[in-house]
């Protein structure tokens, strides 16, 4: 493929690199971009890729587009980088695409979609871990019951976080949770539901948090009730309950500051090591309003290891001529078994 077919912004991010390195595998070569050069030049000499300077700003953003297909935007927190991004992407007829798991950034997307088709490109948030396999997983479910009112989706992975999705999360500090009910988002306490889980080789505690899917699944599979699950650490979530007490301290600034300090001195994100022998389990369940149940399952690659595959293989879809125009979820555009395709995982019916 030629250089700027594909646009890799946020190239020298910990995922954005992970990117780049599976570009470079598949024998794609991306134009590279984002905002620091010198972060962005020595990730484009290592792979021997052409990069190109781009701040968020409208000439920069519509020289850096000019005459490219699809961006994979890797530069979050997206909830302050994806606006600018998704507008020029439409002015410039180029598909968007990113990684990002934030609601808000979902829904803003969204927003967009009349636009997008008028313009005829497609916008594609959660290429990622964020929110491929679950929203699969969902659209596997919803195949197998398809008058499905209550979807309860619940993931646990034996990796660690990034830097940059560290931070992200610090942006949601003290914000609460979502869950969707009748149709509607609905702002909940954090960790406001806790459950147990078999995730196969472990059962453990898993508790509500704002995951892309509690927006993105009512699209997918049009399912009105959803609640996400992650199971952590018994700790973690009693920490996390005081959070109802405590959200004015955890959303003061003071704190954030904080956080992000901390986190910035910390390392990038997991070794290669460590991502080869993590792994990721899903589990979801659909009810009928009987209260009939089935559940299905889907064990993955490490998070993000599993972002590059899946974010690098729809890029390739879009600039190849396949794609959808307008605001599309990953089950919505290229099926349920996109996941089983790219990761070579499949779906297990517990209840068959």
């Amino acid at each position: 493929m030629e250089n700027k077919e594909i646009i890799v912004y946020g190239a020298y991010g910990y995922t954005g690199e992970l990117i780049v390195r599976k570009c470079q595998e598949l024998g794609v070569k991306p134009l590279l971009s984002g905002r620091n050069e010198n972060k962005l030049k020595p990730v484009a000499d290592k792979y021997g890729l052409p990069y190109q300077v781009a701040d968020l700003k409208s000439d920069d953003l519509d020289k850096l587009l000019s005459g490219a297909k699809v961006v994979i935007h890797a530069a979050g927190p997206f909830i302050h980088t994806s606006k600018p991004m998704v507008e020029a992407c439409i002015r410039n007829k180029v598909h968007y695409t990113d990684i990002t798991g934030e609601i808000a950034v979902f829904a803003q997307a969204r927003k967009y979609d009349e636009q997008a088709k008028e313009a005829g490109v497609m916008l594609l948030s959660g290429t990622g871990f964020d929110v491929v396999p679950s929203d699969c997983l969902a659209a596997h479910l919803k195949s197998r019951m398809a008058d499905a009112d209550d979807l309860v989706l619940a993931f646990y992975g034996t990796g660690r976080a990034s830097r940059g999705t560290s931070l992200t999360v610090v942006e949601g500090l003290g914000m609460g949770g979502t869950i969707r009910k009748n149709g509607k988002l609905k702002q909940v306490p954090d960790a406001f539901d806790v459950k147990r889980f078999d995730f196969g080789p472990i059962n453990m505690t898993a508790v509500t948090i704002p995951w892309g899917d509690v927006y993105t699944a009512f699209f997918s599979t049009g399912i009105p009730n959803i609640k996400v699950y992650m199971g952590l650490p018994e700790k973690v979530i009693s920490s996390m309950k005081w959070g109802k007490y405590f959200g004015w301290l955890m959303r003061s600034e003071f704190v954030k500051k904080r956080a992000r300090a901390k986190i910035i001195a910390g390392k990038a994100g997991p070794s290669d090591a460590q991502r080869e022998k993590a792994t990721t389990y899903l589990v979801g369940t659909a009810t009928d309003k009987a209260g009939k149940a089935l559940t299905s399952t889907i064990q993955t690659q490490e998070g993000y290891t599993l972002t590059a595959m899946t974010a690098v293989d729809i890029a390739k879809k879009i600039a190849s001529g396949n794609f959808k125009p307008g605001f599309q979820t990953p089950s919505l555009a290229y099926g349920k078994d996109i996941i089983c395709e790219v990761s070579g995982a499949q779906f297990e019916d517990l209840d068959d």
